[in-house]
């Protein structure tokens, strides 16, 4: 082939313009398969969430396309990819992990030890297929992020009317201020066992409230800095419940068949709807199609979207892998400690690690402190990603261009008042936090649709993913696990209000709720399809 190529060349001059039309042919049809790209007076106008400068410098591949992608998550092997790099994945490792804090804050801590306490080793089967939903959901995400470079709140701004797109910012800041609260009450509640009691849960709230600022700042200092911070309190996390697994000593075996070997009974259902309601977090998914960004990727280069997608897919795995071993450690250590016993159906997050120093004593180190160790670095950890989710929530939905401590004050402050109020009324009452935390949960699991219904729309799209939109395969299996999920939270939600809600007139009013939060998520799942058109067409021609 070359040597065809070289007298032609060499005679005159036909042959080279003819070979660069070819290849700028070929470059026009690669980049009309890649999902558009803002230009740059747009970029100018539009809120980032990184900037150039911030983003880390991944020697990536750049060698030509290739033609075909794999349906789902796994990029196609071919000629032109190189060999896998472990100081690549070095470099990209950093956001999975971000993106796992979410799977061990201090409300999924709770689920954890009340599945153990109440139900033993058998729901260890769920917490594994939970959080594999969860990791297919977070996938998804990072797919987002990386194949458009963009991350979900910036797409839905884009992709729905003012009133759906305000109503989904809405919903989106909900969810956060919700869960940041569990979070900070976590914190402090481990801050008031490390000081003995001294320190009240509202100085605790206060104390974790000016650290997430402190943390956050070393942003300043690079991406990796704060990313290292939260390698760090994941570390002391594992190591904090791996100690307390080792202290318990809780039989193998039962851990083994609790793994391998579904059970569910009527006794433990609403333990379980627990686990697996806890697994998606709404603002975690916002969040990981941010931080997938902050590795500096053209997505404008199929090869590297390519490269880019497979290192996080491996680090995300690896990273729950992480998250799904600690919350295994926390619940068979209080099913070691409590199932079977009387007071399993009262432990809480306040009184845990009452019940466990109670329980297994003092040793060389006294559990009640590995545990509030713990717990802080959970509740520390989720407590600067929810700031940092909300962030981007807020500057994605709004394209509101203000600098990061000026958004990180303003969503700080969304959930440290209501925090402060909730810890001064509740300090006084076990009882009280659990309902607290019942209440906070519902308020979460009715966000859920809101970020993964448009997670999934988007990640389906050809004019938003291009060549890297998930096939039809994915597409099913992806709705199967969001109607899953949906349907758990929904028993959740009405076994919850059926025994909160009494009377005519709350009645009626959860009702009208219901009505009109069903039809906003049918809105969402609808919204563009041919029945949708079709409903439309039918209603305008009734009103006609």
């Amino acid at each position: 082939m070359a040597s065809g190529t070289l007298p032609a060349v060499a005679g005159g001059g036909e042959a080279a313009p003819a070979a660069d039309a070819g290849g700028a042919r070929a470059d026009e049809e690669a980049r009309a398969l890649l999902p558009p790209s803002p230009s740059s007076s747009e970029e100018d106008l539009e809120e980032r969430a990184y900037e150039a400068t911030e983003k880390v410098i991944v020697s990536l591949a750049d060698g030509p396309d290739t033609d075909d992608l794999e349906e789902g998550f796994a990029t196609s092997p071919s000629p032109t990819q190189p060999p896998f790099s472990w100081r690549k994945l070095w470099l990209f490792t950093g956001p999975g992990f971000l993106m796992s804090i979410a799977f061990l804050d201090p409300g999924n801590l709770e689920g954890d030890l009340q599945a153990g306490a109440v139900a033993g080793d058998t729901l260890l089967w769920l917490l594994l297929w939970a959080t594999a939903m969860g990791l297919l959901v977070q996938l998804l995400a990072a797919r987002l992020g990386v194949a458009t470079g963009r991350h979900l709140a910036e797409l839905c701004r884009d992709e729905y009317p003012d009133w759906a797109r305000r109503a989904l910012w809405l919903m989106a800041e909900v969810a956060m201020v919700g869960a940041d609260i569990q979070e900070v009450i976590g914190s402090a509640i481990a801050i008031k066992i490390l000081s003995r009691g001294y320190l009240p849960l509202w100085a605790g709230v206060v104390i974790t409230a000016l650290d997430c600022f402190i943390f956050l700042s070393l942003e300043n200092y690079g991406v990796r800095k704060l990313e290292a911070v939260f390698a760090i309190l994941i570390a002391t996390m594992a190591i904090s419940f791996a100690w307390m697994f080792t202290d318990t000593k809780p039989n193998m075996k039962d851990l083994i068949i609790g793994i391998l070997v579904p059970k569910l009974s009527s006794r433990t259902i609403r333990q379980a709807v627990g686990v697996v309601g806890c697994v998606i977090m709404p603002h975690n998914v916002f969040l990981h199609s941010a931080l997938v960004q902050s590795r500096k990727i053209d997505p404008n280069k199929e090869h590297q979207v390519r490269e880019a997608l497979r290192y996080y897919s491996i680090e995300s795995t690896i990273a729950l892998a992480v998250s799904f071993m600690i919350n295994l450690f926390v619940t068979t250590v209080f099913a070691k400690g409590f199932y079977g016993t009387k007071e399993a159906g009262n432990i809480g997050l306040e009184n845990a690690g009452q019940y466990l120093q109670e329980k297994f004593g003092g040793g060389f180190f006294p559990i009640l402190y590995i545990w509030g160790i713990g717990l802080l670095a959970a509740g520390q950890s989720s407590t600067i990603t929810g700031t940092y989710a909300g962030q981007f929530i807020m500057g994605g939905f709004l394209n509101l261009k203000l600098k990061k401590w000026i958004r990180s004050l303003i969503t700080r402050s969304f959930a440290i008042v209501p925090t402060i109020i909730v810890a001064l009324f509740f300090d006084t009452s076990d009882s009280a936090l659990d309902i607290l935390n019942e209440w906070l949960n519902v308020l979460q699991s009715i966000q859920i649709p809101f970020a993964l219904i448009p997670l999934i729309t988007l990640v389906s799209k050809e004019q938003v993913m291009g060549v890297f939109k998930i096939g039809r395969n994915t597409q099913a299996v992806t709705w199967t696990v969001a109607a899953l999920l949906i349907t758990i939270n929904g028993y959740l939600l009405l076994d919850f209000f059926s025994s909160e809600i009494k009377g005519l007139l709350s009645g009626s009013i959860l009702c009208l709720a219901v009505l009109a939060y069903s039809s906003f998520v049918l809105y969402l799942i609808l919204r563009g399809t041919e029945l949708s058109n079709q409903i439309i067409t039918t209603i305008r021609k009734s009103l006609s």
